[in-house]
């Protein structure tokens, strides 16, 4: 069969057909198989060898993707193909699977409507299988799945086609719980995977041969074929009778959406505006002659052409010239080129429209989740990640001529991945970066080290706490450094029930805009008049107005939030983050006179009684913790309990297959440094580790005042925390 070798014209004149369009991406647990079976579409569109495929790596083309063997980024790439006698383009994205780098899957799933999610047929589902599966329910990507390394299963494990189909039932049953858990009601059939439905797909991505109910029944294969040719090491006969690019596209075609199928189901999900307004029509019938609009889920860097975004239209079209609005800054910005990404390559374009996935150069200080449009437009729900920012380092130029090399670099890395956060401490001069992980923030170093050629100093990871108060207390007076204002609040935690509906990201940050955050966090379990009177809600923190007529108020409420933010930012405590406080303002007596209520007078007076009131309250800290699944032969199991149980980790599941023992356990990230060379020497290095963020929990009472002391120490402060009094005697 000749297959065409399509160029980028071609993929142009196929993006206009919206119909034949799919926007995929691949996603996994890490060394699950995704960069290999990547390759074999790569290879079937002409653009590396069949011969290389499955060992290129073509995706990886970052340097220390290829040192590592590991994906860190997500990576794009446009491919055109034939099949049944029509064209198609597939834009394809492929994943990382390690949890350090999650934030780039969360990312890609904004920007397609279906995934080929791979399980390796050996290690079945693992957590970042069912993170990454979960993460596209709630973006509304329709799931297919590839099993992978089936192989292994008839060479190394010797099982023959009845056990290697009830390995398959298990996969499959496990993944339909993640489906039915948080698949939406009205998709949950149609999504349901199962064999005979054609999305589900095994094979080998290595050898790339595939086998789906239908290429079965087409080429006339069975299990037992399977079992015999892969025992005859005869790949050679499967590619040939079920290639896998052939298999996996058809599955692609036949299973996943175009976005003329997915838009009127997404839309509402991720844009919260009025669908039945013209941009909400236009967008949930991805029309291309419609106002433009669009997302953008990805920065890229470019030396010589400054910031790519990467922008998902989900109506309208993008050409050279246009003036496009960016929702964040209210500033529209010339699009200087257009492009798509050939994986490393960037490939200019006349024009892109809706339904596609665009690299826009032009646009000045853009951002991951920016609203991009033609006008103004009600801005798109924010991508909220997993996994938050749990490990903190030091970091400053080893000379001091090359500091705002070094700042630039980490704004530019900040905004590339926006799960890297960096702190820029004016009075010290010292730079603090946090990351999902040891791996992440190493390649962070890397980038600045080697790609930018700035040396720098790092310190020891350090870990980030929260502080959180466990009662209620006041009202509570502060006044201003010269007393002439008085302000009362009172300090109790947000209801529980509040607290967790921001953690599901359905309660935003940000002054309260419109009816429906009142509506929102009533539905939650706030009380409606205090709902009403939400002044600012920062870092899952509350500022609420419960005072009637007290007169300036008004003028000094800016004044006020930024104290109350500034307070939320450094605890009382260990000057930690804050989260989960309630403050209520229910008195105030202001000065008449403007002169004596600057911000020198209202930010004292705003943060003092807040201080006070936690500490009233009784402050604690939260730490981070890791789910760790780790397996290892049963022999070293009583190792790995052990070595766990001595790091403060809590038993959550063990489980036996064979000789393989299956230990999950949280363990507080404080506890987590070292902990592979440990474990690798307690089980004589056959323990694989897999470890997943796991939200931050309170912090046992016995350690609380060590660790604080560290912590104020660590910062430049008096050892002992504050008093009350500290705060309400100034």
């Amino acid at each position: 069969m000749v297959r065409k070798e399509y160029v980028v014209e071609e993929v142009a004149r196929l993006m206009s057909n919206t119909k034949n369009v799919r926007n995929v991406a691949i996603c996994a647990h890490v060394d699950h198989g995704k960069t290999t079976l990547t390759d074999s579409l790569v290879a079937r569109a002409g653009l590396i060898s069949k011969e290389k495929a499955g060992e290129q790596r073509v995706m990886d083309f970052d340097e220390q993707e290829q040192a590592r063997g590991i994906t860190i980024k997500s990576a794009n790439i446009s491919i055109a193909f034939e099949l049944k006698g029509q064209d198609y383009l597939v834009n394809l994205i492929d994943t990382p699977g390690h949890v350090d780098f999650g934030g780039h899957v969360t990312r890609a799933m904004r920007a397609v409507d279906g995934i080929v999610l791979v399980v390796d047929a050996v290690e079945g589902i693992m957590p970042q299988t069912e993170t990454v599966l979960r993460q596209a329910l709630k973006e509304r990507a329709h799931p297919s799945i590839f099993i992978n390394k089936v192989d292994r299963l008839i060479n190394e494990l010797q099982l023959d086609g009845e056990q290697m189909q009830q390995r398959f039932v298990k996969i499959i049953n496990g993944l339909n719980k993640i489906i039915v858990q948080y698949a939406p009601e009205d998709k949950r059939d149609d999504w349901f995977i199962a064999v005979n439905k054609g999305n589900i797909t095994f094979g080998s991505a290595y050898n790339k041969w595939a086998l789906s109910f239908n290429s079965m029944k087409r080429f006339n294969l069975s299990f037992k074929d399977l079992v015999n040719y892969c025992k005859a090491g005869d790949h050679k006969t499967l590619v040939e009778k079920s290639p896998l690019d052939e298999v996996l596209l058809e599955m692609v075609v036949d299973k996943l959406p175009n976005p003329l199928q997915a838009q009127p189901s997404r839309i509402p999900v991720i844009w919260k505006g009025d669908m039945q307004s013209t941009e909400g029509k236009s967008m949930a019938m991805c029309d291309a002659s419609a106002k433009t609009i669009g997302v953008c889920f990805g920065v890229v860097n470019d030396e010589h052409a400054g910031e790519v975004a990467m922008v998902r239209l989900f109506s309208g079209q993008v050409k050279k010239s246009d003036m496009i609005y960016l929702a964040s800054r209210f500033t529209e910005e010339k699009v200087q080129q257009c492009a798509i990404y050939m994986g490393p390559d960037r490939v200019m374009i006349d024009h892109v429209i809706a339904g596609n996935i665009v690299g826009i150069v032009g646009l000045r200080d853009v951002y991951v989740g920016e609203t991009i449009s033609s006008g103004q437009v009600e801005p798109f729900e924010k991508i909220s990640h997993y996994s938050e920012p749990v490990v903190t380092k030091s970091i400053e130029a080893k000379d001091s001529k090359d500091l705002a090399k070094l700042i630039m670099a980490l704004r530019a890395l900040s905004k590339e991945d926006p799960t890297l956060k960096v702190e820029i401490n004016q009075e010290t001069g010292e730079h603090l970066i946090s990351g999902m992980g040891e791996l992440h923030l190493e390649i962070i170093e890397y980038k600045i080290t080697k790609e930018r050629g700035i040396p720098i100093v790092t310190s020891p990871p350090i870990v980030v706490y929260r502080e959180m108060i466990s009662g209620k207390a006041g009202p509570i007076e502060g006044k201003s450094p010269n007393k002439h204002t008085k302000l009362k609040f009172i300090i109790e935690p947000i209801e529980p029930t509040v607290y967790q509906a921001m953690l599901d990201g359905k309660i935003p940050d940000g002054r309260p805009k419109g009816k429906s955050l009142v509506e929102t966090l009533v539905e939650a379990g706030m009380p409606r008049d205090e709902a009403k009177s939400v002044m600012d809600i920062y870092n899952k923190n509350i500022l609420i107005n419960d005072t009637r007529g007290i007169q300036y108020l008004n003028e000094i409420s800016e004044l006020m939030i930024q104290g109350f933010e500034e307070a939320m930012d450094k605890g009382a405590l260990a000057k930690e983050k804050v989260v989960g406080v309630k403050a209520r303002l229910t008195d105030a007596l202001i000065h008449e006179d403007p002169v004596h209520r600057g911000p020198a007078q209202i930010i004292p007076a705003t943060k003092r009684p807040i201080y006070a009131g936690m500490l009233y309250a009784g402050v604690t800290l939260q730490e981070p913790k890791q789910k760790v699944t780790i397996l290892v032969p049963q022999d070293y199991m009583g190792n790995v309990i052990t070595l766990t149980q001595g790091r403060r980790g809590q038993m959550i599941d063990l489980q036996q297959e064979g000789e393989q023992t299956t230990v999950v356990v949280k363990l507080p990230v404080a506890e987590m440094f070292g902990f592979g060379n440990d474990l690798r020497s307690a089980t004589q290095g056959r323990a694989i580790p897999y470890q997943e963020y796991a939200g931050y929990e309170a912090m046992p009472r016995d350690l609380l005042a060590k660790v604080v002391r560290q912590i104020r120490e660590r910062k430049g402060e008096k050892p002992d925390p504050p008093t009350p009094n500290d705060f309400l005697d100034a």
